[in-house]
């Protein structure tokens, strides 16, 4: 499928992963250049009505919403058998993927995240759609800290009472509402416990609920009780537990009723970190917050206040136009919160008498650089790592640096045997014991390879102090010099590349002889003793990095002079 052009638009560039009904590539947009993500119905269910009837439904669903914190759907195709969604890619990793590196999130950062999933929950809500598998798995977390709900394949207009067989069981178990696992009808309620669940996951790095079976899960949400958030995180303030409390009740009466709500306490936990405030409950069963509509009849007291009222409505719009613009900054500055704690979040390793070799992988994996500091050492092994700064457990952003001093060993040692070594294994080998190399300027003639080591001053196993200097004498290689006249030019300078010679001029004549054309009229090599140029000829024993000059006919136009022609000539 690699390669593939759906609607002679949208090219197939990676495979990225795979659900239960549906193939997902990373796609480029040819005519905006954009990356996309593409859903492709399983070949096996092409035929299959249920499945059908579920791809057209994320379709239709996903199609009435677009909301920053949803995963938008861009467009809708089908190429033969192939039916295939193209939604909008998002460069991150899902919120499971977070937790199961990180653990536990800071609960301050989960709750941003808890937040913008009940944002967009809210959007969905509002245009009648319940997603009824809101899990990790399906929150992803863009990599600018950008939060998305995505896969409405399961959703349900509210209201809708068909539940088959297949949607009886869909959805992940670990994230059940109890109505979902008593095969019951689901309500905007059922998407907020799920919320809950997730939410617990952020704060304590676990589930709630496990077992050995999915119907031994589902039980447990039905009549369990989860252990306590703060008896795995007590970082966790008392009001940011009694909403994901409230949030999983098992009766619906007696849990959250739309998102707004959920929302609005999860903000004032955050200010109001005791909880004693949380002794109201929600009694409206309205999506989108809002209050039922009063009777619009105007009493005659109320016509007499009509330059008042219009008064009221226009400080009421200027008082919308602020929380709108408050909400706006409330989400970019929300992202950058998620991306700074959560994204570019990392702790530096524990690297202490590790290799500088597993060290370094150890800090790659954890996103950070290494600086190196070598100091002598009479105990630990030469190339060990001795201190770490900053210590292990620091909380750090990625990219940072991390100091490590590495051993050099004992004050006093042997000079190794760095003899054919190339250059840089051999500058690698005297850095581990805290030498340092000089390579002389002046090149040997040798069948050694060009940058090998062919001696050493002071010799292998000198006893010597750390930080001394080892000078060595490097091979310059050797070839013979081939002859160049008469070769076409593209097979002369494929020639000098490979032998490792330097080309310094190219000079072209003139010449009206077509046969000529392209062809080496001339040639010099140059090898510089002591700074004066000595030339040598075809076929003499030269280092590599011999210096070459070629001159080359080209096309005659009728504008040159005889004196260029004489003065290559005179050259050879």
């Amino acid at each position: 499928m690699i390669g593939k052009l759906l609607d002679n638009r949208y090219e197939l560039v990676e495979f990225i992963g795979q659900g239960g009904m549906a193939l997902v590539y990373r796609a480029k947009d040819q005519r905006t250049g954009h990356q996309v993500a593409v859903k492709i119905l399983r070949p096996e269910f092409a035929e299959d009505e249920e499945f059908l009837e579920r791809f057209d439904r994320e379709a239709q669903t996903a199609s009435k919403m677009s909301h920053h914190n949803i995963v938008n759907l861009l467009d809708i195709g089908q190429e033969g058998e192939l039916r295939y969604l193209v939604m909008e890619y998002v460069h991150g990793r899902t919120l499971k993927e977070v937790i199961l590196q990180k653990g536990a999130l800071p609960f301050n950062v989960a709750a941003q995240i808890a937040i913008r999933i009940l944002s967009a929950l809210r959007h969905a809500h509002g245009n009648g759609i319940i997603h009824r598998d809101i899990k990790s798995q399906n929150i992803l977390v863009n990599e600018d800290g950008h939060i998305k709900v995505s896969d409405f394949g399961i959703a349900r207009v509210a209201g809708s009472n068909t539940i088959s067989k297949t949607d009886n069981v869909m959805g992940s178990v670990h994230y059940f509402s109890p109505e979902q696992a008593k095969g019951e009808s689901v309500t905007y309620g059922s998407d907020l416990y799920s919320v809950g669940i997730v939410f617990y996951e952020m704060l304590t790095g676990q589930l709630p609920f496990d077992g050995d079976t999915p119907v031994a899960i589902a039980m447990q949400h039905i009549g369990a009780k989860p252990r306590e958030i703060s008896d795995l995180n007590p970082a966790v303030p008392p009001a940011l537990t009694a909403v994901v409390k409230r949030a999983m009740e098992k009766s619906l009466d007696k849990r959250y009723q739309n998102a707004v709500d959920m929302a609005q306490d999860i903000k004032r936990a955050l200010e109001e970190p005791d909880g004693t405030w949380l002794g109201r409950l929600p009694d409206k069963n309205i999506p989108n917050s809002q209050e039922p509509k009063k009777d619009a009849t105007m009493t005659g007291t109320q016509m007499n206040l009509g330059s008042k009222t219009k008064k009221n409505l226009a400080r009421k719009a200027f008082l919308v136009m602020g929380l709108a613009i408050l909400s706006i900054a409330a989400i970019v500055f929300g992202s950058i919160y998620i991306y700074e704690q959560v994204i570019q979040a990392t702790e530096a390793p524990y690297v202490l008498d590790e290799t500088l070799e597993s060290a370094e992988r150890l800090l790659n994996k954890a996103g950070l650089r290494m600086e190196v500091k070598r100091i002598s050492d009479e105990v630990k092994p030469v190339g060990t790592v001795i201190m770490q700064s900053p210590e292990y457990g620091t909380a750090m952003r990625k990219e940072e640096t991390v100091l490590l001093t590495v051993s050099t060993g004992p004050e006093s040692q042997a000079a190794p045997n760095i003899v054919n070594m190339t250059l840089e294994e051999a500058m690698a080998e005297l850095e581990k014991t805290g030498f340092t190399l000089l390579a002389l300027p002046e090149r040997q003639l040798s069948a050694k390879p060009w940058d090998t080591v062919l001696s050493q001053n002071p010799e292998p196993d000198t006893m010597l102090t750390s930080g001394s200097v080892i000078q060595v004498t490097l091979s310059g290689g050797s070839i013979i010099l081939p002859d160049y006249i008469g070769m076409e030019k593209d097979a002369a300078l494929l020639s000098i590349q490979q032998l490792q010679l330097k080309l310094v001029n190219l000079i072209e004549i003139p010449v009206s002889d077509a046969s000529q054309i392209g062809r080496v009229a001339a040639q010099k090599f140059v090898v510089y003793d002591n700074q004066e140029p000595v030339e040598y000829q075809p076929g003499q024993m030269v280092m590599q990095q011999t210096e070459v000059t070629l001159a080359v006919y080209v096309l005659d136009n009728g504008t040159e002079t005889d004196t260029q022609t004489e003065q290559a000539r005179t050259e050879q």
